[in-house]
Formats: C-alpha cells, structure tokens, sequence
C-alpha cells in the first residue's frame, strides 16, 4: 500500500473520529470547554498523522496550531459575545495560515494578499471535504484486497449513496403522519429525526475536518500569492505625489484650524454654547475613526501601485506617507482624547472599550507600517500587523470582564 494510500486512510479515519467528536462535545451551545477539547482534538491528530506518515513540516505556520489553542481557550474564559466571535475568529485565522504555511513557506514574509487569498485558497480546499481525498490520493485497489473486493466497494458505494436519501425521505415521511412515527419509533426503538440530526452534525464536522487535514498534509499548496503589479496598474510619482500632497493638505487644515476643537477638552465643550459631551465624542469619534482605517490602506495602495525610476521618487513618497502618518497620530489623539472625555462623563461601556482597543490597534500598525514600509521593508509589514492584531484579540477578554462586572454592579465605583 502506498504512502499517500495510507495517510489518506488516516485523514478520512481522523475525520470520522473527530465527526463523531463534533456531535457529541459541539451539540450544547453555547460553546465552552467543549470547543477547547474537539479543537484539542484536532490539533492532536494532526499532529499524531504528521509524525506517523512523516509529513515535512518546515513551514512557519505550524507554530500557529498552539495559537489557535490558545483562542479556543479564550471561548472558556470570556462570557461577552464580541469575545467569543473574536475568539473564534482567532481559531480560524490561525488554523487557516497553519494548514497554508505548515509544510513549507515563510509566514514572517508573506504579504497582505498572501493572507488573504492564502486564507481564501485554504477555505476553499477545506469546502472539498472528503471528496480530493478520496478520489485522487487513495487507491483503492490497494486499500481493498481480497477476492470480493469488487463487491465490497460497489456495496460501500451503494449505501453510501442510499443512506442520505433514506434518511432525507425518511424524515420527511415520518413528520407527514404520526401513525408513520410511531410504527418506526416502535420497530426500530429510535426516533429517526433525532437520528438524522446526530447524522447531520457527524458529517459535518467530519467533512470539514476531513478537508482541513487533507489541505494541511496532503494537498499541493503554493507558498505564496503575491500578486505581482501589473505594469499597466503603475503609476508613477506625479499621479501619486499629487493625490498624497492634496490629502496632506487636507488633513493639515483641518489639525491645524480645528486644534482648538480637536484637544479644547472639557473647557472646550463648556464654552462652546449648546455642545455637550455627547455631542463633542459622538460626533466626531467614529468619523476620525473611519479616516484612519481608510488612510492606511490608501498608503499601502499607493505604495504597491508606484512606479519607481529614482532615488528620488522614493524619497519625496516616504516624506509624503511620512507627512500623513503623522497627522493620522494626531487624528487618533484626538479620536481617543474625546473617548477619554466622553468615558470621563458617562463611564466605560464594552462598545466604548472594543472602539478604544480599535484605536490602538490602529495606532501600532501606523507605527509598524513607518518601521516597515517607509524603510523598504514591506514584506514584514503583514505579519506584524497580524501579531497586533492577535494581541489586540487576546487583550481584550481580560479588559472586558471588569467592565461587564462594573455594569452588573459586581464592582463598586465606576471604571
């Protein structure tokens, strides 16, 4: 039996097993340990079928696995909604870049797009199932030996076929007449829409698992997506110049004629005749917000799209992208001066603490995109936006529980 026969055994067998797993820890919600023990699962398999099938794992994204534990964790620890789905969505994105960077590649120097469409590449094999498994890397012929193994493969296959459909129109018959119901509940001693919707749940979590596994340690995944820059997409540096220099000036005019405004503080809102507190954070936070998460991913546009001939070009797009962030700092002060204020009169919410986590995060990939793109060192930038963004994640679990608390009046005094 050849090598790949077998591993691709051990990935419809694991499947099976953490299928089964799925129906039985995942059915309760919402979830808890539940979810840390089947992702635990996962992990140990995956890991126990790399070691037995000695599949290469030199790639960087298989440290991510352990992340991903440390996120199913978090869905323990946090009661808040917002937190689990961050949670969640940490365990995702880090199983995603461990099946795609596992066996090869370099996480460290992987671009945005490598990350997105790497992750969207990686769904999209998942989605497969069993089905690659099956039809391209198992023999068959080999796994089924013996004198009737032409007729134990047809029967497999005619069940397999049979099964949903007896199920499908079993349900179905079953919900149209009670007389139905009971003569099944009564000859088979079980209740075959509970049947079905223990089935439902074994192949879904098999099918996903199965297609997880298969992409991580079988399937041929490319190391990069880079998306090279069509030459008829550049610009050169007037176009860009132009578009840079008109929004610095923009947002210069707008620091420097508003700086009263912008940093006033309380004696501002006090001296300004019908401004209240709610006026001043509401009406202008979520907008600076909004300008800053936009701005940065303009400068990382530009910067991809830019055709540079000289030194100089390079030169006068980092002043220029040097000039915006540093008036996007001063956007942010004044987006989290007015937070601060605003949290000052009427206390802090979870909604008020997710938006200031927000800022900050914004706030260090503005600095990691100076230290890295302005110093012709793209290739990093991704990676470490990506690590503030798991800090960001994990933080604010331990940041909303008092929160909660001090709105529960579990806490005395206000936060």
């Amino acid at each position: 039996m050849g090598e790949r026969t077998r591993l691709g055994l051990g990935v419809l067998g694991a499947a099976l097993v953490l299928g089964g797993l799925g129906d039985i820890l995942l059915r309760a919600t919402p979830w808890g340990i539940n979810f840390l023990i089947w992702v635990t699962a996962l992990v140990g398999l995956t890991v126990l079928l790399a070691k037995w099938r000695r599949v290469g794992t030199r790639g960087e994204g298989k440290w991510l696995v352990f992340v991903a534990l440390v996120f199913a964790a978090g869905v323990v620890l946090r009661d808040s909604p917002v937190v689990v789905f961050l949670d969640l969505l940490g365990v995702l994105i880090s199983l995603s870049l461990a099946v795609w960077l596992g066996r090869s590649g370099s996480l460290r120097r992987a671009g945005i797009s490598d990350y997105v469409l790497g992750g969207v590449f990686t769904g999209a094999l998942t989605s497969a199932g069993p089905i690659p498994v099956s039809v391209v890397d198992i023999e068959w012929r080999e796994a089924v030996r013996g004198r009737w193994k032409g007729q134990a493969l047809a029967v497999s296959r005619g069940v397999l076929l049979a099964a949903p459909l007896l199920l499908l129109f079993g349900t179905l018959l079953v919900a149209a007449d009670a007389i139905f119901e009971r003569l099944i509940i009564e000859v088979f001693g079980f209740d075959l829409a509970e049947v079905f919707s223990h089935l439902f749940l074994i192949i879904f979590f098999a099918w996903i698992t199965a297609g997880l596994l298969w992409a991580g340690l079988m399937a041929r995944v490319p190391e990069n997506f880079a998306i090279p820059r069509p030459r008829v997409l550049s610009l050169g540096i007037v176009e860009v110049g132009i578009v840079l220099t008109l929004l610095d000036l923009l947002f210069l005019t707008f620091v420097v004629i508003q700086v009263r405004y912008l940093f006033g503080g309380a004696g501002r809102v006090a001296a300004t005749a019908g401004l209240t507190y709610a006026e001043y954070a509401r009406r202008g936070f979520f907008e600076l917000v909004t300008v800053t998460a936009l701005a940065l991913p303009l400068l990382l546009i530009a910067h991809w799209l830019l055709r540079i001939e000289t030194r100089a070009h390079e030169r006068l797009f980092k002043a220029l992208a040097g000039i915006m962030v540093v008036l996007l700092f001063v956007v942010v002060a004044s987006a989290l001066q007015r937070m601060y204020l605003y949290q000052q009169e009427f206390g802090l919410t979870e909604l008020r603490l997710y938006a200031t986590i927000f800022m900050v995060w914004i706030s260090v990939v503005l600095l990691w995109f100076v230290l890295t793109v302005l110093r012709s060192r793209r290739d990093r930038f991704a990676f470490g936006a990506l690590l503030a963004g798991f800090a960001a994640i994990a933080g604010a679990g331990p940041l909303v529980g008092p929160v909660l608390a001090a709105q529960l009046g579990y806490l005395p005094g206000t936060i």
